[in-house]
């Protein structure tokens, strides 16, 4: 979640050749530990520099092209492990130009971290969150100490989901109004690029956000990706015409959406595999028996791969999904997915009677309300 990066300004001089790197240094005191104690720097998923500690000092060096983060992971025995295990005592800083200074009694987790305006720009967004966040870990501790027959109570499993999706909306409205607030902020550019693990993108929420940003940011390597990829929201925009696909059912049937034009049907990618879809199922059952016989149909579309066929067959008859499913089994390469800018599941969009896209990404009581507007 703290995954938000801080801006520069325009008038920083590596800004007129995006090929120039330019010289950084992160500096660090954990108080008063020796070897083995050791810090690594890690950037793009693998470690870039490593120091260790003498009399708590530490320094890492290197050189970037553009603002950009990495984490510092920090170990006492010395021995790093995988990247990809437990978070363990670590933090984010931002890579720009000068230095970066770290200061703490004993670890990075208690880490009072100075840096350039970059830097400064993440530590201003990191706090606005940390109230929601400390809310989330409260209500995941309040998870932790219920009973196992409290956890079993769909109430209790509804109250909670309502909480988290809550604490999450805040958290995306707290980054919204930072990126528009900042414009040139490289932080902008990496909270823009984080929000897409919490809340699906939809062009008439990010377009205008990611226009307003400074040809700095938009013409760096990540702003050029994004911009692609808002391009290709604009096709699956609200109002826009429903891009046409057609995939086989399980017993090989070939469905096309065009079929269903005259009626409201809701195009809903889902996986076996996926946790968030499976809990999001029985909310998709309830609708289409409200409203099956009203003009509406739904249509899920699988992104399981072809080894996964006969699991993605037994989650339809596990979740009792009467509705038609269809896939290509090619997982996220599947062909609607790609068409549909589909970069998380679940996704839904609803499209109407005449072919057009009228909402998307409805979920829980969101997609009730929905179809009672348009279904009467």
């Amino acid at each position: 979640m703290k995954k938000h990066v801080l801006g520069l300004l325009l008038t920083a001089p590596w800004l007129a050749n995006a090929q120039t790197t330019t010289p950084f240094t992160i500096k660090g005191t954990l108080g008063k530990l020796d070897a083995p104690a050791k810090v690594y720097l890690v950037r793009r998923g693998a470690v870039a520099d490593s120091a260790t500690l003498k009399n708590g000092v530490f320094e890492l060096k290197g050189t970037t092209e553009v603002p950009t983060t990495a984490d510092l992971i920090f170990r006492r025995n010395g021995r790093l492990g995988s990247l990809f295990g437990p978070m363990g005592d670590r933090t984010r800083v931002f890579l720009e130009p000068g230095t970066v200074l770290i200061t703490s009694p004993d670890s990075l987790a208690h880490a009072t971290i100075k840096g350039g305006p970059a830097m400064n720009d993440y530590l201003r967004l990191d706090k606005a969150m940390k109230p929601t966040i400390a809310s989330m870990h409260a209500l995941g501790a309040e998870v932790q100490k219920a009973t196992e027959q409290q956890r079993q109570d769909p109430a209790f499993e509804e109250r909670i989901k309502s909480r988290y999706e809550a604490f999450t909306k805040e958290l995306v409205n707290i980054n919204y109004a930072f990126i528009k607030a900042n414009p040139s902020s490289w932080a902008s550019l990496d909270a823009l690029l984080g929000l897409q693990m919490m809340d699906l993108p939809q062009y008439a929420t990010v377009a205008p956000l990611y226009e307003a940003f400074s040809p700095a940011l938009k013409n760096s390597p990540q702003g050029r990706q994004y911009g692609e990829m808002v391009r290709g929201l604009k096709v699956v925009a609200i109002g826009a015409t429903a891009p046409d696909f057609t995939q086989q059912t399980p017993d090989g049937k070939t469905v096309s959406l065009r079929d269903y034009r005259g009626k409201y049907v809701l195009v809903d990618f889902w996986a076996s595999w996926c946790g968030p879809c499976r809990q999001e199922n029985p909310t998709v059952a309830k609708a289409y028996s409200e409203y099956k016989g009203r003009n509406f149909e739904v249509l899920g579309v699988s992104l399981d791969n072809e080894k996964q066929r006969d699991k993605w067959v037994q989650a339809i008859q596990d979740d009792k999904l009467t509705w038609t499913q269809v896939s290509d089994l090619r997982g996220w390469e599947n062909a609607a997915a790609r068409s549909y800018q589909v970069r998380g599941i679940p996704q839904n969009y609803l499209i109407d009677p005449t072919g057009k896209i009228v909402a998307a990404n409805l979920k829980g009581a969101d997609l009730k309300a929905t179809l009672a507007k348009y279904i009467k």
